[in-house]
């Protein structure tokens, strides 16, 4: 007679409470489900894979062991947090990840009561898990706080600035050093299952002079990988950690995928801890799938894709993408200027600096997750008489607003920004929206602001700032692929502050700036054939703005329309600004600004989420026709010629 079937652990846990009744070797067995449900998921969706296969173990130790969402979970970035959502309530939602109306692929605290706090950039986690420690002290309702961090993001300054701060205020906070970067040889392994053996006999101190004392007594090749291990976090060979002289108690390494080990140090950990405490937690990217833990990227950020042979479903290309076309051009300008370098803050495949990096390796460099020191870094190399291009995706560059203002527009050096990803991004959702940077540069003395109407102009963009030794410049660019022109052979040097007509109409007019004007042509052609003629213009510059040709689009029609991927307080309030102070107004002439609206667009494709913005053809066209009603009730002077 056959035996019935087992009812799968998963598929009986509706909240971390559900792990509390489990025993040990469920919770592997969990663990190994939950691996299986992550990568069926995501075989789906699409998403951050490699660094949520990474974490499973953890996630589910941590959820066991700690009483969350009243001990609160912060997870460094988000994007491992998939193994989290399914454990949280959110299994029967995964399937809706990363589209619009459905799950966040990051944490987000208006998703679910777990998610105790908002992520998508790194190393933020620290600082707020000693806010909210510090809150407990203050007499909030708050538990424990576990942060969990990556070996890159605990590289940047803000974690180090969180740590110093917590080693100062004493406060018991739990940091978990998620290290997936290392080779650690399995003998490793063995120390941490000894220390986990002892971890009730005594305090933390005494697990950390253990750790000391087993690791001076392996044998040779074994202690060398124990030491490797510790490497990242010890301050003198055989000495104390870099965390212990910030206040911290160092545990670890410890194997991240032994149940067993993570059960009985987090366990200890909770017992004891009196202060802040680093658990160093060695974890392989990818871990369980074969094909991410093979793949050069970990399968970090995947499409679609066939689970029995990690094969990604492929979008059919059109066009080179933006970020091709720059990686492309920069390494064969670079080929023909020696002074061109090259800067990004640990995304070097994004930004395509990765093509630029395999010819000239010594001339481009990642500076980590530090985009602080990457602009002050390149403005260094500015002043040095170099030709530095910093490429940072434009959401990233926030994190670097003051160094530009201070080290590189007050100082009037000649850094060269190249702003990836501006504009909306699709399904990375608000987050990773490039939505400010126009406002924020422009405003900047000495700043000059170009953005591509499509990728032949965005070569002609970069011969312009490689020649513009006068200052800072920027230009920036969207995600995705281009319209699909041809591409100029080299490089145009523009006119610096001067657009150009795309088409010329005579009604209404459209003053494109960025990669919307391929929109704004085809709300030209919808009005075409309403019998209403639209001059198309791209600006190509926010800063300095082409004045002669905002002044001659006025004189020349009824109304003026701007259009732009970016906030309020961007290209439209430069131009704005510029007709309030000369008069522009005064005229009688229409003026509207399409912009992004104020708030926050949630994950969709970026089709979806312009349409969501209000800034697709069609709205643009509806913006027209309206202002070409309003004008037939004025005189003649101002009415559009319709026919």
């Amino acid at each position: 007679m056959d035996q019935p079937s087992r009812t799968p652990i998963l598929d009986r846990i509706a909240s971390p409470a559900d792990l509390k009744r489990l025993g040990d070797a469920d919770l592997a067995t969990l663990a190994q489900e939950l691996r299986l449900d992550t990568i069926e998921t995501v075989s789906r969706t699409g998403g951050h894979l490699g660094s949520s296969l990474g974490v499973v173990e953890l996630t589910v130790a941590i959820h066991a062991v700690f009483n969350t969402p009243f001990d609160k979970l912060i997870w460094d970035v988000g994007h491992q947090c998939y193994p989290h959502k399914i454990l949280t309530g959110r299994r029967d939602r995964m399937g809706t990840l990363r589209q619009k109306g459905g799950l966040s692929g990051f944490t987000k605290r208006s998703e679910s009561d777990y998610d105790a706090f908002g992520a998508a950039h790194s190393s933020t986690s620290i600082s707020a898990a000693l806010g909210y420690a510090m809150g407990r002290k203050l007499g909030m309702p708050v538990g424990d706080t576990i942060a969990v961090i990556g070996d890159g993001a605990i590289t940047a300054g803000m974690a180090y600035e969180a740590m110093n701060h917590a080693g100062h205020l004493k406060e018991r906070l739990f940091v978990i050093l998620n290290d997936n970067d290392m080779s650690i040889a399995p003998p490793v392994g063995a120390m941490s299952s000894y220390l986990n053996a002892i971890a009730e006999k005594g305090p933390l101190a005494v697990l950390k002079a253990a750790a000391e004392g087993l690791e001076a007594a392996l044998p040779g090749p074994i202690r060398d990988g124990a030491r490797r291990a510790r490497a990242l976090v010890t301050g003198v060979p055989g000495g104390g950690t870099m965390f212990e002289q910030f206040g911290f108690e160092y545990i670890g390494p410890i194997d991240g995928h032994d149940m067993g080990q993570l059960l009985a140090t987090l366990r200890a950990a909770k017992a004891r801890a009196s202060g802040p405490v680093l658990i160093h937690c060695v974890t392989v990217k990818g871990k369980g799938y074969a094909p991410a833990e093979g793949a050069d990227d970990k399968y970090h950020g995947v499409g679609k894709f066939d689970v029995a042979t990690g094969a990604q479903v492929k979008a059919k290309v059109n066009a080179p993408s933006y970020t091709q076309v720059f990686g492309d051009r920069l390494t064969a300008m670079a080929a023909e200027e020696p002074r061109i370098v090259a800067i990004t803050a640990a995304m070097p495949g994004g930004t395509g600096l990765d093509i630029m990096a395999r010819r000239f390796p010594g001339r481009v460099f990642d500076v980590g997750i530090a985009e602080q020191h990457g602009v002050t870094f390149a403005a260094g190399l500015a002043a040095s008489g170099m030709r530095p291009f910093c490429a940072i995706y434009s959401s990233f560059l926030q994190r670097g607003y003051d160094q530009i203002v201070h080290d590189v527009a007050l100082q009037n050096l000649p850094v060269r920004f190249a702003i990836d990803r501006a504009g909306l991004v699709g399904q990375d959702g608000a987050t990773h929206a490039g939505a400010f940077d126009i406002g924020f540069l422009a405003s900047l003395p000495n700043m000059v602001v170009m953005a591509a109407g499509d990728e032949a102009d965005l070569v002609h963009m970069m011969a312009t700032a490689a020649a513009h030794d006068h200052g800072p410049i920027a230009f920036r660019y969207p995600r995705g692929e281009g319209v699909g022109i041809d591409l100029p052979a080299t490089g145009e040097v523009l006119p610096i502050g001067k657009g150009r007509i795309v088409r010329d109409g005579g009604d209404v007019a459209i003053l494109s700036f960025g990669a919307h004007l391929s929109e704004a042509l085809v709300a030209a052609d919808l009005l075409a054939g309403e019998g209403i003629a639209v001059t198309v213009a791209d600006a190509r510059f926010a800063k300095p703005l082409d004045t002669a040709l905002i002044d001659r689009l006025l004189a020349d029609h009824g109304a003026l329309v701007t259009v732009e991927q970016g906030a309020a307080g961007g290209f439209g309030a430069q131009v704005l600004h510029y007709l309030a102070q000369s008069g522009g107004l005064d005229r009688g002439r229409l003026v509207r600004t399409l912009t992004l609206p104020d708030s926050f667009i949630d994950q969709a494709s970026p089709a979806e989420m312009y349409a969501e913005a209000g800034l697709t053809a069609r709205d643009i066209a509806t913006v027209l026709r309206n202002l070409a009603a309003k004008l037939q009730g004025k005189p003649a002077s101002l009415r559009p010629r319709l026919a």
